[in-house]
């Protein structure tokens, strides 16, 4: 499964911080493994589903609105790059 760019078993890095829905920030150096992603269109929720370096799932939400996350999902490209 992919979503834009992003290929499921693949390693990402964040380039460049970010805060998701729930106001977790995401520094610069933070490195998961992508695994899916789900879309929940009554409130433009995003979800990504990731492994982070200790080997846990965890879901990163977003809101694909302007005044929440719909900038940085559009740009996603921007704050992530393959590790």
């Amino acid at each position: 499964m992919s979503y834009h760019f992003l290929t499921s078993g693949a390693k990402y890095r964040v380039t460049q911080a970010f805060v998701d829905f729930d106001r977790r920030t995401h520094p610069v150096g933070e490195e998961w493994t992508f695994l899916r992603t789900s879309f929940l269109p009554y409130d433009d929720g995003l979800s990504i589903f990731v492994t982070d370096e200790t080997g846990h799932e965890r879901q990163i939400r977003m809101q694909w609105r302007d005044e929440e996350q719909g900038p940085i999902i559009e740009r996603l490209s921007d704050y992530l790059t393959p590790a």
